[in-house]
């Protein structure tokens, strides 16, 4: 089996999620920019670190 494709559809799959949230919060244009910027070029670790810190989208789950 090829692990690595799998994991490297997750990963993308996570990012763009992260991405569209980050776009879809009340952040600043700046930070907004900043958070994608960040996801893109540190594709784990960015992701992991928007999960902590990053801005949440606006739209309510509940």
């Amino acid at each position: 089996m090829e692990y690595a494709g799998i994991g490297g559809l997750i990963v993308l799959a996570l990012d763009i999620w992260a991405i569209v949230s980050v776009i879809g919060s009340r952040a600043s244009t700046g930070a907004k920019v900043l958070w994608v910027l960040l996801i893109l070029v540190l594709p784990i670790l960015g992701f992991i670190i928007w999960l902590i810190a990053g801005p949440r989208s606006s739209r309510s789950v509940v």
